[in-house]
């Protein structure tokens, strides 16, 4: 697939999906979130972590609010992302810790120290759409296909289950899957098809 058609067919998924996405009612959107929150939390690699990258949800995305903080209390380290000239970069957060506005919408913590990504055990990858291969179309800007590239974290995707679809999302050579899709109904092992669990 050329270039401009890949970009075509991302641009016709992500207008479908966040249409979709942006008609659940904020109630639902919380109460299905906190469903998300709790598959997250039984990961066995979440429940090991010691380190993990999350992210400060904005608009119709699943709410990360009570993720940050219920992990923090459970002795995590959290960072959230910062871009820095055109890079994403993990930055120590705590709640409370002042943060301010990116240019696309999402909360980006002022202080905080910059960590190695070495050291992050768990990223939660955000995003529009994803399939069962762990494919993902994000929002356009690359940012995580960067950062991710190379780096040793397990990768899980946060998503409502409407985010979800059957067929194969189009992906270029530089687009990383995720290994894992948690939603408010199943936790979807992408490495393994066959271990995924609806209960």
């Amino acid at each position: 697939m050329k270039s401009s058609e890949l970009k075509r067919a991302k641009r016709r998924t992500r207008r479908a999906i966040l249409d979709d996405r942006d008609a659940l009612p904020a109630d639902v959107r919380e109460e299905r979130g906190e469903r998300v929150v709790e598959r997250f939390l039984e990961l066995p690699e979440v429940q090991r972590a010691t380190t993990v990258m999350l992210f400060s949800h904005f608009g119709s995305e699943v709410p990360t609010g009570s993720l940050i903080r219920r992990l923090h209390e459970h002795g995590v380290v959290i960072a959230l992302p910062r871009i820095e000239h055109g890079h994403l970069v993990p930055v120590s957060f705590a709640p409370g810790d002042p943060t301010t506005t990116a240019s696309f919408g999402a909360q980006e913590p002022v202080d905080g120290t910059p960590l190695d990504p070495a050291s992050i055990d768990v990223v939660a990858v955000p995003g529009v759409a994803f399939d069962r291969g762990g494919r993902r179309v994000g929002y356009g800007g690359g940012y995580y296909d960067r950062f991710l590239r190379n780096l040793p974290a397990f990768t899980v995707a946060v998503a409502f289950g409407l985010q979800v679809v059957e067929e194969a999302l189009p992906a270029g050579r530089f687009d990383l899957p995720v290994q894992a899709i948690v939603t408010e109904d199943e936790t979807i092992r992408a490495a393994n098809l066959n271990s995924r669990s609806t209960s």
